[in-house]
């Protein structure tokens, strides 16, 4: 059974930063590609930033330059460092993970809260 906690989430004020995580398990890790996913209150789900199996990474452009994501294969964990938050950051943010070459993947987790306060 695949699972994928994410934490990290909370209240901050905008220029500030959070690190978000993801543990993922059930899955062949290191195989996988990984994501985060955003959704905003009366906004559809989008896509921030997404790494594959081999490093690679992507960011959408609203948040380049300011978000990093990150993997440890050792540890089963995504990370997404987010620094110079902004309020229109503010958004519930969801970890997804597969072996697939499109997205969205096939596995979800349950979401973390971000915040951002003016």
């Amino acid at each position: 059974q695949v699972q994928l906690v994410e934490s990290g989430g909370g209240l901050v004020q905008a220029g500030g930063s959070l690190r978000l995580s993801c543990a993922a398990s059930g899955i062949t890790f290191s195989m996988s590609a990984m994501a985060w996913y955003r959704q905003a209150p009366g906004e559809q789900r989008e896509l921030v930033a997404a790494i594959s199996s081999g490093g690679s990474t992507h960011y959408a452009n609203s948040v380049k330059g300011r978000f990093a994501i990150s993997r440890d294969n050792a540890k089963n964990i995504v990370y997404l460092q987010m620094n110079s938050l902004k309020p229109e950051d503010t958004a519930v943010y969801y970890c997804n993970a597969g072996v697939r070459a499109a997205f969205p993947l096939p596995y979800w987790g349950q979401g973390t809260q971000v915040t951002v306060g003016s």
